[in-house]
């Protein structure tokens, strides 16, 4: 009933875990960027089906593994390989769509953070991500932090799965940000030269969790001293400091990434006027 998707690029690491979390499903695809270690052997090996394609963008990636893998069920439920899928939460799945509407094309269900073995309750950014679609009824767009759209209803699962963003060390997560907040700047710059209106009110209201998101960040990156604004928010307003050690690292390491869009930000408007005048 339900068919797995895995990205990879390069998981020899974390890939065994994930593979082991979804041994429930025999309609397992991995959809590789050409990985230069044994990912794509350790996949073959669990039974999964391999497709390889050269890495363009995010949502492109994405978006051509949603359209052109041969899947068996109709509900694809979509995972990274630092990612994993409790056992209780198949038969939850199964409970949903056997109810699901016509109109009903997604869910949305709550991820947990961990550095180590510390769930990170209180500091994550983000808890909630649609993952369970209806084959066909759904696309990315944006190509950094990548949204994905659902063309119909989408609900709410009360199930959660795992993340394990730190699992290759914080040197490898610094590495991975630096680049993320290159495309972010890039994209900060794109849409403040298109004049874009971010809504107040979308921002507080809108029922859709994806484009209140947007809307929200793209407010949040017309403050000015954003780093500590975030550092700040998520230590005081979010209770990260619950999470004890943890959660410190976690808003320290978050208010650096903004620090890092900012400082990129104002580098490329310079380089804009210099090239302007």
């Amino acid at each position: 009933m339900i068919s797995v998707l895995i990205l990879t690029k390069d998981e020899e690491q974390d890939l065994p875990k994930c593979l082991k979390s979804v041994s429930w499903c025999d309609d397992i695809h991995v959809f590789d960027s050409f990985s230069n270690d044994r990912t794509v052997e350790i996949a073959q090996k669990a039974g999964a089906i391999v497709t390889q394609r050269k890495f363009d963008s995010y949502a492109a990636q994405r978006n051509a593994a949603l359209r052109d893998l041969p899947y068996k069920y109709p509900w694809l439920f979509i995972l990274d390989a630092d990612e994993q899928i409790p056992g209780q939460l198949l038969s939850v799945m199964q409970e949903h769509i056997q109810k699901a509407t016509d109109t009903t094309n997604g869910f949305r269900l709550r991820r947990r953070d961990y550095i180590g073995k510390k769930w990170l309750k209180y500091s994550q950014m983000t808890p909630f991500y649609i993952r369970l679609v209806r084959l066909g009824k759904a696309h990315y767009h944006r190509e950094i932090n990548e949204v994905l759209e659902v063309d119909g209803t989408v609900e709410e699962i009360d199930g959660y799965f795992n993340h394990y963003p730190f699992s290759k060390g914080f040197r490898h997560w610094l590495n991975k940000h630096n680049q993320y907040s290159s495309m972010e700047a890039k994209r900060w710059v794109e849409e403040h030269k298109g004049n874009i209106k971010f809504s107040v009110k979308k921002a507080l209201l809108n029922r859709d969790f994806s484009d209140q998101r947007y809307h929200q960040k793209g407010l949040f990156y017309k403050l000015p001293g954003r780093p500590l604004i975030k550092w700040f928010y998520m230590v005081f307003w979010r209770l990260s400091f619950l999470d004890g050690q943890a959660g410190l690292t976690n808003a320290t390491l978050q208010a650096i990434y903004e620090y890092f869009i900012v400082l990129k930000t104002k580098e490329l408007l310079r380089e804009q006027e210099h090239l302007n005048s």
